[in-house]
């Protein structure tokens, strides 16, 4: 039996789903209008619906994120919620707070959220055993302990495979609530892991001035895919439900290859939806929003740490793919080292002295040399990055893929009856009609004119006739045999979008809530986390554990940094 291998996509809305879809998704995650960890990404459910029934067409799932905490007068509505959200057709709710599972829920499959906190054998057989039936790793984990995780679990295992990191342990960061008191775990993070502070030791000494020191790369695990699968991991889940349409449509079909790829030498994998991309863009992460990339900790050596450093450098921005270094400038006129084309519109980062950022559309392009609104303060040696590529960005929009679902087609004739069944997925479409089209004089060509006809594309779908049998053999005019063609693909696809989910019964589970590694309050730990800024800045040699500690200065902010050598993590707390 073939295991499947799901490519899962973020959906900022609904018309980003579809277009994640369209370009090889096996399935997406999207918020409904509230508790979806993202409070500028909300839905409504009548959006939902229509996601859900474009993705069934495929046997692609919509994963509805209901993945905050929630208060206690919450609970309600939240119930509520998924209750629309399952008649919507999603199939699968993604949740962080256990204490839903409390009450009665909806047939359809649970995932716990990376936000519960799943980085060790003992967590994952805790949620194991509240009836979930995927759990969703930890992003600062190790292929060593992924299969860990894997040896102590039945159920599937899904992790984060390309887009931001958050640099504390998900569900267990309060940075931005004690500096903002906008709770991550409220879906309204500040991200104040990407603004820049100054390093201070003990004795009020600065070490790094004004840097963006808690901001990490970005993972990109492409590179990965085969360990991560030979650790146990079946889906493959791109971050990014505040992303453009542009980013998702780019890294979709970018890892749409990547794991067909896999898939043509490992036949014990298949792929988790139907359907084949023909013709579009070809894709390319470096060209759409980066941070830079990092493989985290999935190659990390004996001694757990990354190979190599994951801190973004210069800004948490995207700073964007590198273009080359400024040469010359003159009067708004620059020119820039590289061989990549430059064009009007694109957007640029200048990168000087101290890593300061500057940013500046391009007005026109000649060439190497180009016009800017204000190019003061750009100097010859500064290196140039771009992070608007206009004309990749016109390609994604106009020169998509198209997916294709194959169907079989058989034709039978006979005396007077005809019967036309098409099948894609498992399912079936059948139209009979009485037959009084006239007899063929070249029977030979009739059939493969028949064959010819039926066998086009229609819709998202490519007929080929699989069976043809006619007694006797008669012609028909290709404006009829095009309509039976349209009428099979639409009552295919309505069929297809309605397919029934498989119910998954849940038992409540009185307690549940005791089990939530996440709180409302503002802890003591404000944030632990594999990324150690010591090891970042070379300040850390693995052997002397620091007992001084070290501060984050930002405004009127100063954070204290701990680093518990023993489990290689750094811990902040407030002062």
């Amino acid at each position: 039996m073939q295991l499947n291998l799901e490519l899962l996509a973020p959906a900022r809305n609904a018309d980003i789903g579809i277009a994640a879809i369209d370009c090889g998704a096996d399935a997406v995650y999207i918020a409904g209008p509230s508790f979806g960890a993202r409070a500028a990404a909300g839905n409504p459910v009548e959006d939902i619906a229509r996601l859900c029934r474009h993705a069934h067409l495929y046997g692609a799932r919509v994963h509805a994120t209901v993945n905050t905490l929630l208060e206690d007068t919450e609970f309600a509505q939240a119930r509520q919620l998924m209750q629309d959200l399952y008649e919507a057709g999603v199939d699968v709710f993604i949740i962080q707070d256990l204490r839903l599972l409390e009450g009665a829920l909806p047939p359809v499959e649970l995932h716990a959220s990376t936000q519960t906190a799943i980085r060790t054998p003992e967590r994952a057989r805790e949620l194991e055993a509240l009836g979930f039936s995927r759990l969703v790793l930890e992003r600062q984990l190790t292929l060593a302990q992924i299969r860990a995780i894997r040896a102590a679990v039945s159920c599937e295992l899904e992790c984060f495979i390309h887009g931001a990191i958050c640099v504390g342990y998900s569900g267990q960061c309060y940075l931005s609530q004690q500096l903002t008191g906008r709770s991550a775990n409220r879906g309204v993070c500040a991200q104040a892991c990407r603004s820049r502070y100054d390093l201070v030791d003990a004795g009020g000494r600065v070490l790094v001035r004004d840097q963006p020191l808690l901001s990490p790369r970005d993972l990109r695990l492409d590179a990965q895919l085969p360990d991560l699968v030979a650790a146990g991991v079946t889906s493959f889940k791109i971050e990014g439900r505040l992303k453009n349409a542009s980013y998702v449509k780019n890294v979709v079909r970018h890892y749409r290859g990547v794991i067909d790829d896999y898939l043509a030498t490992h036949p014990a994998y298949a792929a988790a939806s139907a359907g084949r991309l023909e013709g579009g863009f070809t894709p390319d992460p470096d060209r759409t929003f980066t941070r830079g990339w990092t493989a985290a900790f999935t190659d990390a050596g004996p001694d757990r740490r990354p190979r190599a450093k994951m801190r973004s450098e210069e800004a948490a921005k995207a700073l964007g793919e590198p273009i080359g270094e400024v040469v010359s400038v003159r009067g708004r006129s620059v020119e820039i080292s590289g061989t990549k084309p430059l064009a009007n519109g694109d957007g640029l980062s200048f990168v000087g002295k101290g890593d300061a950022v500057t940013g500046a559309r391009v007005e026109l392009a000649e060439g190497r040399r180009v016009t800017l609104r204000d190019a003061s303060g750009l100097t010859p040696g500064m290196r140039v990055y771009r992070n608007l590529d206009i004309r990749f960005e016109r390609e994604l929009e106009k020169n998509m893929p198209r997916r294709v679902l194959d169907v079989a087609l058989d034709w039978n004739s006979q005396g007077g009856r005809t019967e036309v069944t098409a099948s894609s997925q498992g399912v079936s479409v059948v139209q009979r009609f009485a037959d009084e089209a006239p007899l063929a004089d070249k029977p030979d060509v009739a059939l493969e004119s028949l064959r010819r006809q039926m066998g086009k594309h229609t819709g998202p779908f490519a007929f080929s006739v699989r069976k043809l049998s006619a007694d006797p053999v008669r012609f028909y005019p290709a404006a009829f045999l095009n309509q039976i063609r349209r009428d099979l693909a639409a009552a295919l696809q309505e069929k297809l979008e309605a397919r029934p989910r498989l119910a998954v019964p849940h038992t409540p589970r009185p307690g549940a809530g005791m089990l939530n590694h996440s709180t409302l309050g503002i802890p003591s730990e404000l944030l632990r986390s594999r990324y150690c800024i010591r090891w970042e800045l070379g300040l850390c040699d693995g052997a002397q554990p620091r007992t001084q500690p070290l501060f984050l200065v930002n405004q009127k902010n100063r954070l204290r940094l701990h680093f518990d050598c023993a489990a290689c993590e750094m811990v902040i707390t407030a002062e």
